[in-house]
């Protein structure tokens, strides 16, 4: 029985002294092409599952389409050395900017394969207020989130992007090896299904770096939590954009770096 997005493969297991033969799942890492008409513009190093989902986050948060409608369809072929997404946008890619993305993207970057300052730094639109957290949305989300991660359940090395109301329920998981990846994903997600982003917040299992905080905030992302650490630059351009950023999200602490008034706490 096939699993989407995982490999299984024999081992040796040693452990106190011994050995044994064994087997193990692994989490699938594949190219992945992305083609708008027809013309080459990056490849990605991705977990081969929600691909239609990453062409539409991806395509938003590099600027490809200002809205998820805007794209025309998604097509994914599996090929020989990995696979391919052709995207049909309204307009074909200048080949100046498809050639500036022609280089790889490895599975832990988010902006490889950009040659110039600026396709880095873009500016990031203001946010506008709201909404507000209810008390503890964050430790509830956090502690109902390992149960929505079947690919990390099997592997132990990949990363989730999450979707949760305002209470802290999860509605929508995307995983990847990538933690990039796994953001576009769930941006890809909901884009196509039209979520408000004023109805929800996200929680992802990584740091929160400058390229998480931008993808978050053009897709109109309010709230962004982390599990690990933010960087510097993600917390400047959080204050810069109006999005609540939290980091080092435990049960019952969280750290928070930006716009708390989102954050609200149950009085003592």
């Amino acid at each position: 029985m096939e699993h989407p997005g995982l490999a299984h493969r024999a081992v040796i297991v040693r452990q106190e002294g011994g050995e044994r033969e064994g087997e193990d799942w692994l989490a699938e890492e594949a190219p992945i092409e992305l083609r708008y008409n027809g013309e080459a513009f990056a490849v990605m190093m991705a977990t081969p599952t929600d691909l239609e989902d990453f062409a539409y986050g991806f395509s938003l948060s590099e600027g490809r389409v200002a809205h998820a409608g805007d794209l025309r369809g998604v097509t994914v072929s599996e090929q020989l050395e990995g696979y391919v997404v052709d995207i049909d946008a309204p307009a074909a890619v200048p080949m100046d900017d498809a050639s500036a993305r022609l280089m790889p993207g490895r599975s832990g970057c988010g902006l490889c394969g950009s040659r110039h300052l600026e396709d880095v730094l873009r500016p990031i639109p203001a946010l506008p207020e709201g909404p507000v957290l209810a008390p503890g949305a964050l430790e509830t989300a956090l502690a109902a989130l390992a149960a929505h991660q079947p690919l990390n359940r099997r592997t132990g090395a990949v990363h989730a992007a999450a979707w949760a109301s305002l209470e802290g329920e999860i509605l929508r998981v995307r995983e990847d090896v990538g933690r990039h990846n796994a953001l576009d994903k769930l941006l890809g997600a909901l884009s196509r299904e039209g979520v408000a982003m004023d109805g929800g917040f996200v929680l992802v299992t990584s740091r929160a770096s400058y390229e998480m905080v931008t993808k978050a905030a053009r897709a109109g992302v309010r709230v962004l939590a982390a599990i690990s650490a933010p960087t510097a630059l993600a917390v400047t351009l959080a204050r810069a954009s109006g999005l609540t950023l939290a980091g080092f999200v435990r049960p019952g602490r969280y750290v928070v770096y930006s716009q708390p008034e989102r954050l609200r706490e149950a009085p003592p």
